[in-house]
């Protein structure tokens, strides 16, 4: 996922996703009016404050791709003023697709960092 000329994401939906992702985890918890904690622990052993804090982390993960498209849309309307002639302060611009890069750089980097560490675990023997 690359930054665009005008500080957007190019190619991504981020708040599609971010929906997805809701839905997704949504669904898992959808069985006979169980939530999904209950039903995780109940069927795998695990203890229900470990599957609810993995849901709370899941809608963290979600809140986050919202803000970050929030972030990008604000970025590339600014970008679209400042070429229009319609915003009267570039460093408006200048500030807001700082913002929407340094947000994809460091979700980037969590993403990245979450893999290698799921990659480790993986390799662990057991």
């Amino acid at each position: 996922m690359a930054i665009s000329a005008v500080g957007g994401v190019g190619g991504v939906n981020l708040s599609q996703l971010a929906q997805a992702y809701r839905q997704q985890v949504a669904g898992a918890g959808s069985a006979g009016g169980a939530d999904a904690a209950t039903r995780v622990a109940a069927s795998g052993g695990v203890d229900a404050g470990a599957a609810a804090r993995g849901t709370d982390f899941a809608g963290a993960v979600g809140n986050s791709l919202q803000q970050l498209g929030a972030l990008d849309r604000t970025a590339s309307n600014k970008a679209v003023q400042a070429a229009t002639g319609d915003l009267t302060d570039i460093h408006d611009y200048v500030i807001a697709a700082t913002e929407a890069q340094t947000a994809t750089e460091l979700t980037t980097t969590v993403r990245n960092k979450a893999l290698d560490a799921f990659n480790e675990i993986m390799r662990m023997p057991l």
